[in-house]
C-alpha cells in the first residue's frame, strides 16, 4: 500500500491535488472530509472509496466497482480526464492503488460505521458484492428493479379480439426491397397489449413512433368499445425530444385506419418528464409520487436512453400499478448524462430475442408472424418477454452510406466503417484536418461540402435566409413570424457536433472560431456578446419562461411598437425559440432575461440527443479520451437525416473509438434478473 493511503492527512493531500488538477470534483473531496468527521475511525481506504464512488456518479456510474477499479484504476476511473497530462505520475490512481488487494479494500469498508449492514440501518454507504454505493443510489436501483419486477409479474388484460385488431392496423405483410420480412412493429404492439411494462428499441427509421401510435389506437379503440376511454400520456426527457415526437404523432394519427372517435382520444402533444411529474423548483422531488399518483392508464416515454436512474425511480414511483408503461429508445445511443444507463442495462441482450416457446406460440397466434431468424436465441427470462427490437430501417435504405456507417460503428467494426467513409457515397463525407487553422474545415462548416452544386449546407445558409428574406418594418406580424420561423428552420439544417468541450476541437474553442469566421465574412456584426444571428442553447430548465434544457433559439431584430403615439415601430433584439409544445408557434424573449444559455454553433453529442439535422458534422479530437466510444460516434452519425460529415484531426482516433464501448457500472440488471444476469 502506498504511503498516501497510510494516514488521513496524506489522503486528504492526495484528494486536494486531484481536485486542483480537475481529476475530482470539489464535491467528491468534500464528501470524503464530511465522512471523516462522521466516523473518526474510518480508514483512509474507505474515505478514498467514498470520494471515488461520488466521482463515479459524476462519470455516469451508479457505483464504484472495487474489483474493476483495482484491475485498471486509470481506465475505470477515467483519470486523468480529457486534456490532462500525466504530470506527477505518482499521483495517478494506478500508482496510488498499487499494492491494495480487493479483500483489504472490502475489509476497510466493512469495518466502518458509515456502511449500512442491515436493511433497517441508516448509513450513507452500501457495499453490495464488490460495488460501493452512496445509499441513495442503491435505493434508486432497488426501487427501479422492484417496480419493474412487479410489472413483469402482473400482466395486463389484452383485448379478447387482439388478432383481429392487429390485422386491421397492419393489413399488409411487411415487404422491403421485394423481401417478406418479420413485422416487428406488429409484434411490439402485441406484446405491449398484454403487458404492463414494454421496451421497444431500435435505430433511426425503424418505426418506433409508428409502432406506438398504432398501439395507442389499438388500446383506445378496445377501451372505447367497453365504454370508457383510457387516460393516455406521451412524454420525453427533453423539450426538444418532446417537440419532435409531437410533430411526428400528428401525421401518424391522421393516417390511422380507425374511427374519428378513436383518433380524438389519442394525445396530440408530448410533455417533458419534468412537467409530467410536476417539478418543484430547487428540489429533487416532484408533485406526483407514490402518495399522489399520476392519473394515467397508459404512459409512453420516448428517447428513453436519456433517462437516468433517479428519474426512472421517480417515474415508476408515481405510476399507478395498473398502468401500462411503454419505453421507446435506441439502446445503442449514448446513455443519460446523469448516473445510470437504464435502457442500455435492460436491453443489453435485445438482439438475441430471448423469447420462450410460450411467447413465440402466443405471438404466432395473435399476429401470424413467425420469428425464424437463426441469430435469435430462446430463453425464459421474464424481462426478455417484454422487449422488442425493431430491426428494419425505412430511413436508411440498403445503399445508404449513413445506414451502413452507423451499422459498422455499432458492431465495433472499425475497418468496415473506414471503408464506408472512403467509398465516397452521396450522403457521407470524410475530412482529415491539416491543422487547427485548416481552411477546408472552415469551408465545410460555413458552406457545406465542396465540389457539389447540391452539397449539404453549412452555417452561411441560415444567415443568408436571415438577410435576404427579412421583411420590411411596416409588414404585419405574420410576415415577421414566418421570417423568424424560416431562419430557425434553416439553422436546423446543419449542426457541428463535438466529442468534448475543451481543447482545440472542443465546443468552447469551435464556437469562438466559427463566430470569428462568420464575422470575417461580414455575416454577423460581432463575435461576442449578443448579436443578431447568434444561436443559443438553453442549458437549464426555466419553467417561468417556458424553456427546457436543450431548446435552441436565435437572436433576431424584431419590430416593437412604440409606446409614444405617432412614433414608428423600432427593431429590438430578441431571442426567438420554437415553442416546445409541438404547436409550431414561436416565443421571443429579451436577451437580458436569459441566464442559462450558451452559443451553439457547436454542441456536444450528448446535447444533440433527441435532435435530428439534415446535415451534421462530427469532429473528433486529436487524442483518445474516455468519452470517445462507439456509442458517441453512433449517436453523432444517427443525428443526420440526409448527410453526415466526419472531421478527423489525427489518424487512428476514429478506429480506436469505434472499438471502445461505454461500460457503466450498475447493479440494476443483476437486481432485476438475479443470478441469471
Amino acid at each position: 500500500m502506498t504511503p498516501m493511503l497510510a494516514d488521513r492527512r496524506q489522503l486528504f493531500e492526495l484528494l486536494a491535488a486531484w481536485s486542483e488538477r480537475g481529476w475530482l470534483r470539489e464535491l467528491d473531496r468534500s464528501l470524503a472530509l464530511f465522512f471523516a468527521g462522521l466516523d473518526a475511525e474510518a480508514s483512509p481506504l474507505l474515505l478514498l472509496a467514498a470520494a471515488l464512488a461520488s466521482h463515479q456518479l459524476g462519470q455516469g456510474h451508479v457505483c464504484l466497482d472495487l474489483r474493476t477499479t483495482l484491475a485498471d484504476p486509470d481506465s475505470a476511473l477515467s483519470l486523468p480526464p480529457e486534456g490532462e497530462s500525466a504530470e506527477g505520475v505518482s499521483l495517478l490512481p494506478s500508482h496510488v492503488l498499487a499494492g491494495v488487494s480487493l479483500p483489504a479494500w472490502r475489509s476497510a469498508c466493512e469495518k466502518s460505521a458509515l456502511l449500512q449492514e442491515r436493511e433497517d440501518q441508516v448509513a450513507p454507504l452500501v457495499l453490495s458484492g464488490d460495488c460501493l454505493y452512496l445509499r441513495r443510489y442503491r435505493d434508486y436501483e432497488r426501487s427501479v428493479a422492484d417496480c419493474i419486477g412487479a410489472r413483469l409479474r402482473a400482466p395486463a388484460d389484452a383485448p379478447t379480439d387482439l388478432a383481429a385488431r392487429l390485422s386491421a392496423l397492419f393489413p399488409e405483410p411487411l415487404v422491403l426491397a421485394g423481401q417478406r420480412l418479420t413485422d416487428w412493429q406488429k409484434l411490439a404492439c402485441a406484446l405491449a397489449a398484454r403487458g404492463r411494462f414494454t421496451l421497444v428499441t431500435g435505430g433511426p427509421g425503424t418505426g418506433k413512433t409508428t409502432t406506438v401510435v398504432r398501439l395507442l389506437a389499438l388500446l383506445q379503440a378496445a377501451a372505447l368499445d367497453q365504454g370508457a376511454p383510457l387516460r393516455l400520456s406521451l412524454a420525453a426527457p427533453t423539450g426538444k425530444a418532446a417537440a419532435r415526437l409531437t410533430e411526428s404523432i400528428g401525421a401518424q394519427v391522421a393516417s390511422l385506419p380507425v374511427s374519428e372517435a378513436v383518433r380524438g382520444q389519442i394525445p396530440s402533444s408530448v410533455t417533458t418528464l419534468h412537467r409530467l411529474l410536476g417539478s418543484r423548483p430547487d428540489s429533487r422531488h416532484f408533485r406526483h409520487n407514490a402518495a399522489n399518483l399520476l392519473p394515467l392508464d397508459v404512459l409512453v416515454v420516448d428517447e428513453a436512453s436519456m433517462i437516468d436512474l433517479e428519474m426512472m425511480a421517480s417515474l415508476l414511483d408515481a405510476l399507478p400499478a395498473h398502468a401500462r408503461l411503454i419505453l421507446l429508445g435506441d439502446k445503442d445511443q449514448l446513455a443519460s448524462v446523469e448516473a445510470g444507463a437504464v435502457l442500455g442495462d435492460l436491453c443489453r441482450d435485445a438482439e438475441a430475442g430471448g423469447y420462450s416457446q410460450a411467447t413465440l406460440h402466443w405471438l404466432a397466434q395473435q399476429t401470424g408472424e413467425r420469428i425464424e431468424d437463426p441469430q435469435l436465441h430462446g430463453g425464459e427470462q421474464a424481462l426478455a418477454q417484454h422487449i422488442v427490437m425493431l430491426r428494419h430501417s425505412r430511413r436508411f435504405a440498403g445503399g445508404s452510406g449513413i445506414g451502413r456507417l452507423a451499422l459498422a460503428v455499432n458492431r465495433g467494426a472499425a475497418a468496415e466503417a473506414r471503408a464506408v467513409l472512403m467509398a465516397g457515397t452521396a450522403d457521407v463525407h470524410a475530412l482529415r484536418l491539416a491543422g487547427e487553422q485548416d481552411r477546408a474545415f472552415e469551408r465545410l462548416l460555413l458552406d457545406g461540402w465542396p465540389g457539389d452544386e447540391q452539397r449539404p449546407v453549412g452555417y452561411v445558409d441560415y444567415l443568408n435566409v436571415l438577410r435576404e428574406q427579412r421583411p420590411d418594418l411596416g409588414d404585419d406580424s405574420e410576415r415577421w413570424d414566418a421570417w423568424a420561423a424560416a431562419v430557425l428552420t434553416a439553422f436546423d439544417r446543419f449542426q457541428l457536433l463535438c466529442a468534448v468541450r475543451k481543447g482545440a476541437w472542443g465546443v468552447e474553442a469551435l464556437n469562438v472560431r466559427i463566430a470569428q469566421a462568420l464575422l470575417q465574412r461580414g455575416l454577423i456584426e460581432q463575435d461576442h456578446g449578443w448579436y443578431e444571428g447568434r444561436p443559443v442553447l438553453v442549458t437549464r430548465n426555466d419553467y417561468g419562461l417556458g424553456l427546457m434544457n436543450g431548446d435552441i433559439g436565435i437572436a433576431l431584430r424584431l419590430p416593437e411598437p412604440s409606446t409614444q403615439a405617432g412614433e414608428a415601430s423600432r427593431l429590438v433584439l430578441r431571442v426567438v425559440f420554437p415553442r416546445n409544445d409541438g404547436s409550431g408557434g414561436l416565443r421571443s424573449i429579451l436577451p437580458s432575461r436569459l441566464g442559462a444559455v450558451e452559443t451553439v454553433f457547436a454542441m456536444t453529442v450528448h446535447k444533440s440527443q433527441g435532435s435530428e439535422f439534415a446535415h451534421c458534422a462530427l469532429v473528433l479530437p486529436e487524442n483518445l479520451n474516455p468519452v470517445l466510444t462507439k456509442e458517441l460516434i453512433y449517436t453523432g452519425i444517427t443525428r443526420a437525416r440526409h448527410c453526415f460529415s466526419l472531421v478527423e484531426s489525427r489518424a487512428g482516433v476514429f478506429e480506436q473509438a469505434v472499438q471502445r464501448r461505454v461500460v457503466r457500472r450498475s447493479g440494476l440488471r443483476a437486481a432485476l434478473l438475479g443470478a441469471d444476469a
